[in-house]
């Protein structure tokens, strides 16, 4: 083979071969690439040998190859393994390369074989585009047309051509009789309920047509039986017979005003031989700075942002299982000169997040769909099992992101999100001066804190702290996180991943706090929790082990009763049992200045002057 040439007959050898057993077996294969588009967090792209073409996928293990510039359109790669799917219904054939070599970057022009004319035309065949001669047109009817082609066809594609195959966006909840043609691209495990009718099972699907519009599809009890193994992710499948309803917007995943749901009666055909669909990513970016009405939200959000830091991989145990799950850190911004911090987990921290740890330096632009939007620091961002990460994707928003940070971004002041947010000023106690407000004021709208966190300063007394309540947890004097006893001795601490013969006590309690117009319980974290009780958590434990008849223990809480503080709150909306309930915690808490208290009475009174 000469330098910088193609295999001679490539694709002929590919086609004759579709899944081969062992590379060994056949002789090299060395093809062009040309017309390389992005789809999604794939590549597509036509492998030719000069003489012919097969339409080819590179997956998403593959695709970080084209993000390094090691494929490039034009130039050639060795195909070290792969497979060639039948698409009856195309009359052509999918090359899907899963494992390649760059044996040359893009060349000055497409290869073509030598014994090519000028005046040719291109004939597409279930083996690829072959360039061949002119032929001469036989004139046909549309009936004989239609009829060669049914009686050429495979079975599976004949009953294919009888069906009436709608796109997704065309669906609505008062059609009758419908037929889709669909990929799995997301499968939901089964799962268990219980309510007032009884026990049952239920599972979900996220369904992508051939335009890439997505629908989620749910199945209960026999339905969830029936087709939880049919249903096999990255298969095609034709789909009758199910009902559609708007879509509640509290459980649905994906960018569609319906969702559908099929029943023991539906019909579920997969579609023999046919590739998945390699539908283009879809996102509803929202930005940065609009990221409040969605705190604590079931509704997801698409975001893109450059990439400003990332952090190691830390290994988080959950509480469902106490199983360990990776969990990395990467803090984006945008336009809107904001940043908010995104949680990566399992693959997609480990991976992904590796791969944005190695190019950090090169600030690389990232877009992710399906975020759920939590309210730690004010407002932070974190990935779920269906969240999709691309990076340097070529989109517009990501182009248009590029060019305004390398022109005036990357030396632009960033602030976080969630500072407007904070509770507490660069100066420390000031902001416990804006936005008084009474406790009565909080808690007689439950609205507050339903949108986003709401942030008030009140001045109160604490009126009770209950003596048995947890008062404080085991922390790691490294991270302060919670730690668990070690077998044998010592505490483990999962965020530092070691084990050390001490740990700190911190506190996390419960407070009520009064004032003229009412009451109410406040969360106070150990750094407040400090300034109230006027010790710290150590030190209190110790007086609760004392003996005495004065217990020192319970005299201590009652000394940090009816001081008045001046308190820095958020209020949030929590759900429990179905029931959603306002959280107040204390972000900040100061003494009294009565001076200060003085000048903003007088200041009130004057505003009261007619």
């Amino acid at each position: 083979m000469a330098a910088k040439s193609v295999t001679h007959d490539a694709v002929s050898t590919l086609i004759a071969n579709p899944s081969p057993n062992s590379s060994s077996v056949f002789p090299e294969i060395v093809v062009q690439v040309l017309d390389l588009k992005p789809s999604g967090n794939r590549y597509m792209f036509n492998a030719s040998d000069g003489k012919m073409k097969l339409r080819a996928i590179l997956p998403s293990n593959v695709s970080s190859e084209v993000h390094s510039g090691n494929i490039q359109n034009l130039g050639l790669i060795r195909i070290l393994d792969y497979t060639v799917n039948d698409i009856p219904n195309k009359s052509e054939k999918y090359l899907i390369v899963t494992s390649c070599e760059t044996v040359s970057p893009a060349l000055e022009m497409e290869i073509k074989s030598e014994g090519s004319e000028e005046g040719v035309v291109k004939s597409e065949g279930a083996a690829g585009i072959l360039l061949k001669p002119k032929q001469e047109v036989v004139t046909k009817s549309a009936v004989q047309i239609l009829h060669e082609q049914r009686g050429n066809s495979a079975p599976t594609a004949r009953m294919a051509m009888t069906r009436r195959v709608r796109p997704l966006v065309s669906l609505n909840p008062y059609q009758g009789n419908w037929t889709i043609k669909v990929s799995v691209t997301s499968k939901g495990n089964m799962r268990t309920y219980r309510n007032a009718r009884g026990e049952g099972c239920v599972f979900n699907v996220e369904l992508t047509d051939e335009d890439g519009t997505q629908i989620q599809a749910t199945m209960f009890n026999d339905a969830a039986r029936k087709f939880y193994d049919k249903f096999v992710l990255g298969k095609v499948y034709y789909i009758s017979k199910g009902t559609l309803k708007v879509a509640n917007k509290q459980f649905k995943t994906v960018q569609n005003e319906y969702e559908m749901t099929l029943n023991e009666n539906s019909e579920v055909e997969e579609v023999a031989g046919e590739a998945s669909f390699v539908p283009e990513t879809k996102f509803n970016f929202v930005q940065i700075d609009q990221l409040g009405p969605f705190v604590n939200k079931l509704e997801l959000v698409d975001v893109v942002g450059v990439v400003k830091n990332v952090s190691s991989t830390m290994s988080i145990r959950r509480k469902s299982d106490n199983e360990s799950i990776p969990k990395r850190d990467i803090t984006i911004a945008d336009e809107t000169k904001k940043t908010v911090v995104v949680s990566l987990w399992n693959d997609l921290a480990t991976k992904i997040g590796q791969e944005l740890l190695d190019i950090a330096d090169n600030s690389p632009i990232v877009a992710i769909k399906s975020l759920r939007v939590g309210d730690f620091q004010g407002v932070s961002l974190s990935t779920i099992s269906r969240s999709v990460v691309l990076i340097n994707p070529d989109i517009p928003e990501a182009r248009k992101l590029r060019s305004w940070y390398d022109l005036e971004g990357k030396d632009a002041a960033m602030d976080s999100v969630g500072s407007g947010s904070s509770p507490t000023s660069n100066n420390g106690s000031r902001s416990v001066y804006s936005d008084r407000v009474s406790l009565s004021h909080i808690t007689s709208d439950p609205s507050l804190g339903d949108v986003k966190p709401a942030f008030f300063s009140i001045r109160g007394y604490i009126s009770f702290i209950k003596p048995d309540q947890a008062m404080w947890y085991r922390a790691c004097k490294t991270c302060n996180k919670k730690v668990t006893e070690s077998i044998g001795s010592g505490y483990w601490c999962e965020g530092c991943q070691k084990n050390d013969e001490q740990c700190s006590l911190r506190y996390i309690m419960v407070a009520k706090v009064s004032d003229a117009s009412g009451e109410a319980f406040v969360s106070v974290f150990n750094e407040e929790a400090e300034k109230i009780v006027g010790c710290s958590a150590e030190e209190l434990d110790d007086l609760r082990s004392q003996e005495g008849e004065d217990n020192p223990y319970q005299l201590k809480l009652k000394q940090a009763t009816w001081v008045p503080h001046l308190f820095r709150v958020s209020v949030t909306q929590n759900e429990y049992n179905n029931e959603k309930r306002q959280r107040i915690t204390a972000r900040a808490v100061v003494p009294v200045d009565f001076a200060a208290e003085a000048r903003i009475m007088l200041e009130e009174i004057s505003k009261m002057r007619v």
